[in-house]
């Protein structure tokens, strides 16, 4: 019997790519599956979730801490009996990393005219289309979390104009930022939106025509484009596809949508000038997220703080 707490698994992530990392992972402790209907959980001090089932919590008892299979949280805030106990948001800077790639990707698809170019591509059209230069062009990114500012960072070396928002102030060297109070002239001046908002009861929905309308209309790119690497829950979808028919948008870059898969019927997929990927954007590195709960689990058998942990009120 292990001398260390046991781990159950419940991520919905491909069996073989978990199996994988576990090789050299959690040693001296027991790993259950919860996707295993007869294992007995009971003994787990420690659970790995993403999407987890609904009865989890009733197989495993007597858990000490839940680690998040991603940046996110939402999935597991609103299980059913969640019990009082710490929550820990899985911090690394290979998800970092992969976020920022994505976000720096898809705003300077939008300034090289990337989607005009396919379309030209396919209908073998030979003809430069205007791009104006990245200093030209203000990038607003909603949420300024550890994803947020490496990525509001990474934007700035490519030379555009950067600027932040978050619900409370914060400051970060180089970047102009706004509180809950300086939303409007916050998006008054954004050309290129980027949202990386977690999913809260103030953030559900907050991608509405009344936002989208509030960005700035007349900028270099000829008009505002969104990019969503955040939640899907957060953009209101029917708003989005009528701002984009109706050029209150010029483009969009979108990883997350309100029902995942997004739904063949969707309108946004045959949209020219909209850009999608498969939740795709920071997909989470399962040996780096083992890694990462093996370093707190050994933080709290110690007697040490945990890092990382959710605020529930916030809701991140």
């Amino acid at each position: 019997m292990s001398d260390k707490g046991a781990v159950v698994i419940d991520l919905k992530f491909e069996r073989r790519e978990v199996d994988s990392a576990l090789t050299d992972a959690f040693k001296g402790r027991q790993v259950l599956h919860a996707s295993d209907k007869s294992a007995d959980l009971s003994g787990a001090r420690y659970a790995l979730l993403w999407k987890p089932d609904s009865d989890l919590f009733r197989r495993a008892p007597n858990l000490e801490v839940l680690f998040s299979g991603g940046a996110g949280v939402d999935s597991i805030l609103t299980l059913p009996d969640l019990p009082e106990i710490p929550i820990v948001r899985f911090v690394d800077h290979t998800l970092t990393t992969r976020m920022s790639e994505w976000i720096v990707l898809q705003c300077l698809s939008h300034l090289r005219q990337v989607p005009a170019y396919l379309r030209q591509q396919r209908v073998r059209q030979w003809r430069e289309q205007p791009q104006p230069q990245a200093s030209d062009v203000t990038v607003g990114v909603m949420g300024l979390g550890v994803l947020g500012q490496d990525a509001a960072q990474k934007l700035k070396i490519m030379g555009f104009d950067v600027i932040g928002w978050s619900r409370s102030s914060k400051a970060i060297e180089g970047i102009e930022t706004y509180d809950a109070d300086g939303l409007d002239a916050f998006l008054g001046r954004t050309d290129i939106l980027v949202g990386l908002l977690p999913l809260t009861p103030d953030t559900r929905g907050l991608f509405n025509a009344s936002l989208f309308g509030k960005l700035r209309k007349k900028g270099a790119l000829g008009g505002p484009v969104f990019i969503n690497a955040g939640r899907g829950g957060s953009q209101v979808e029917p708003d989005l596809v009528a701002a984009l028919n109706s050029d209150v948008l010029s483009g969009a870059s979108l990883d997350v949508f309100e029902k995942e898969p997004l739904e063949v019927q969707s309108p946004l997929w045959g949209m020219e000038h909209v850009l999608i990927t498969p939740h795709a954007a920071s997909a989470s590195d399962v040996k780096a997220l083992f890694r990462n709960a093996e370093e707190q689990m050994d933080r709290h058998e110690a007697g040490e703080p945990l890092l990382h942990v959710v605020d529930r009120k916030s809701g991140y």
